[in-house]
């Protein structure tokens, strides 16, 4: 037994064992240990070379300082390009999201009637709008939306799923809508105030004023023709909004508000436009008309003072409605008898006839290939303030071969046929006149009797107006001024005149045409205490597009003026296909009567002087009356009219 120690030969054998095999090695977890057996020790690892651990390092560091430096000129370049090169798009990019540009749309100018009284207005209304990228539910937001709205659902829902920043939702609602949809406070939905325009008298004059589209610009009529004049100079705000579409705070970035645009004041007086429209829309439903014009012009100046335009109503017992465009001046007749008034003025201006001269009339004529016809039975003689009041279509044709078809011709255009008035209203028709050269055989005779030419109810007017004040010739007006943002008026130029026929002329003509009122064909347009002149007429509606007239197809109508002493209004009343009778003395001059008696009044024009007492002056001519006019028929004696003149009379006169 060796003791502890102690270096003998199985101690040194075991020492080599170890260092071959090395230290022994552990049981499995858990397993049994070979009791006994040596586990053999496992070889210590090499010391790391320093220089090889160096080298690796340094490489390592390279190729991160080559990724770094490719990176960083990676983003230089890629800032150059968006500060120098790209920078506008990348701006106005970021811009986009954030700056929003809303337009100001200007308030249009009002239009006032000659008292400075409304008939078209701006005011302020809520559009609704949407940003669909801001809507959180748009199924149940448009099913919200739909009855306030009265729109389709679906409709709103395709627009606030749109990939888009805005959309229209409604334009210009009422003040009620737009309250009930700020209640809803949904999300991505706004409102903004947009200009409307009203009419405070509803349909009054709507021919005249036109019409004014979504977008606030006119399409028609005043709205349209003085576009320039009333729209203004729309503004613009630039806001910048936050990803809900809140205003930031502070983010104002321009402010430039919008200027009204310039008011107009019509020479159209509203009271009369009402009555106007009221009488003549009265008798289309009496006569069963299709439709008609009424115009009231102040002799003076050719101001026109009222324009009704209406059309029979659609449904059966309804109410005329306007017409569709201001047909009295775009939309041709012929005149038929009113234009009689033409041939016997200028054949008496060219000295062929004389007042008093008395003419074979026979009840027919043959002229080229057509004969031509009295209406009713007349005498076989008469004068020619006799052919004026009965309206003899034979007496006139005679006339007009005196007169010969260049002369009647050139009477015919320095009356303004053929020409546009010069109101350059939308639309304005210059009339049918065909050249002379083109005139066939049976020409001269009806355009002598005012068939186979074309005016518009204005250019006839003109005429009569022409007659009213002495043979001069005013050009309508209708526009008196204009208001601009100061509030200073400008006066739009007096009417255009110019010496159509003499003063001798037309107070000749004048006479006659007092007569047609008295014992002619014009009975109906009497009124009390007044003296009337005027002309009636009937004609006959060409066929469109086409040739010849339809059959039983008529306009009728009566055009003159009041008092004929001293004209201070020219009225004219037209009536398309009237139903109860053809002829303008029973359809037509009822309608002047009536819408003369209210402006009288409405005027305050009072009844000429009672004529004074003249005397007897004999001689070999006979017995003539010297000093004031000739006795005839006492009128009726009708005081002045009251301070409440103006107001539409308790019952129909």
């Amino acid at each position: 037994m060796t003791p502890p120690g102690s270096r003998g030969p199985a101690a040194a054998t075991h020492r080599r064992a170890v260092g071959r095999a090395g230290p022994p090695r552990r049981p499995p977890s858990g397993g049994p240990t070979d009791a006994g057996r040596a586990s053999p020790r496992r070889r210590p690892p090499s010391p790391p070379n320093p220089r090889a651990t160096s080298r690796h390092a340094r490489l390592r560091l390279a190729c991160l300082l080559v990724v770094l430096i490719l990176a960083f000129s990676a983003l230089g370049v890629k800032l150059a390009l968006v500060q120098a090169v790209g920078s506008d798009r990348y701006t106005a990019f970021a811009e986009s999201q954030l700056v929003h540009t809303i337009d100001r749309p200007a308030n249009r100018g009002s239009i006032f009637d000659r008292n400075e009284r409304e008939l078209a207005l701006t005011v302020q209304q809520k559009t609704i709008w949407a940003n669909p990228r801001l809507v959180t539910d748009p199924a149940g937001q448009a099913d919200a939306l739909a009855p306030i709205l009265g729109l389709d659902a679906a409709l709103l829902r395709d627009r606030l799923s749109r990939d888009a920043g805005f959309v229209y939702l409604a334009r210009k609602v009422s003040d009620p809508v737009a309250a009930q949809v700020k209640a809803l406070r949904q999300a991505g939905v706004f409102s903004y105030d947009e200009p409307k325009r009203f009419n405070p008298s509803g349909s009054l004059a709507a021919p005249i004023l036109g019409d004014v589209g979504l977008d606030n610009n006119g399409l028609g009529g005043l709205e349209q023709q003085f576009e320039s004049v009333l729209v203004g100079k729309p503004g613009q705000l630039v806001v910048e909004r936050d990803r809900k579409g809140n205003k930031i705070t502070g983010g104002v970035r321009k402010d430039v508000p919008s200027e009204r645009g310039d008011d107009l004041v019509l020479t159209i007086d509203r009271s009369l436009q009402f009555e106007a429209e009221r009488a003549l829309g009265a008798q289309i439903v009496a006569t069963g008309a299709k439709g008609g014009m009424t115009l009231i012009m102040e002799t003076a100046t050719g101001e026109i003072l009222a324009a009704a335009n209406l059309v029979a109503s659609p449904q059966a017992g309804g109410p005329p409605q306007p017409a569709p465009s201001n047909t009295a001046v775009t939309d041709v007749f012929e005149p038929g008898s009113t234009n009689k008034l033409i041939t016997i003025t200028a054949a008496l201006e060219e000295k062929l006839i004389q007042p008093t001269e008395v003419m074979a009339v026979p009840g027919q004529i043959q002229v080229a290939d057509h004969l031509f016809k009295e209406h009713d039975p007349l005498p076989a003689q008469q004068s020619i303030t006799d052919i004026m009041a009965n309206s003899s279509n034979v007496g006139t044709i005679k006339i007009g071969q005196k007169l010969g078809k260049d002369k009647l011709d050139h009477y015919l255009r320095a009356f303004g046929f053929g020409a546009k008035t010069g109101l350059d209203f939308p639309g304005e028709s210059r009339g049918i006149m065909l050249d002379p050269a083109k005139w066939s055989g049976t020409s001269l005779p009806t355009i002598s009797i005012g068939q186979g030419v074309s005016v518009t109810g204005l250019q006839m007017l003109a005429a009569y107006n022409t007659m009213a004040n002495g043979g001069q010739y005013v050009a309508p007006k209708l526009v008196h001024a204009t208001v601009d943002s100061a509030g200073q008026k400008h006066l739009t130029p007096p009417s255009v005149r110019r010496r159509v026929i003499s003063p001798e002329t037309t107070a000749a003509v004048n006479t006659m045409l007092t007569e047609v009122v008295k014992q002619g064909t014009g009975k109906a347009a009497t009124i009390d205490g007044y003296t009337v002149a005027g002309k009636t007429g009937t004609a006959r509606k060409p066929i469109e597009g086409g040739r010849g007239y339809e059959a039983g197809a008529y306009f009728a109508s009566f055009a003159g003026f009041v008092p004929a002493e001293k004209p201070a209004i020219t009225i004219i009343a037209v009536l398309d296909e009237p139903g109860t009778s053809i002829y303008g003395g029973t359809s037509a001059a009822p309608v002047f009567a009536e819408v003369a008696r209210y402006a009288l009044r409405h005027l305050r024009i009072p009844p000429p002087p009672q004529p004074s007492v003249g005397v007897m002056a004999g001689g070999a001519g006979g017995t003539q009356w010297a000093g004031g006019t000739p006795p005839g028929p006492r009128a009726a004696t009708v005081t002045a009219p009251s301070p409440t003149a103006g107001r539409p009379p308790s019952t129909t006169p």
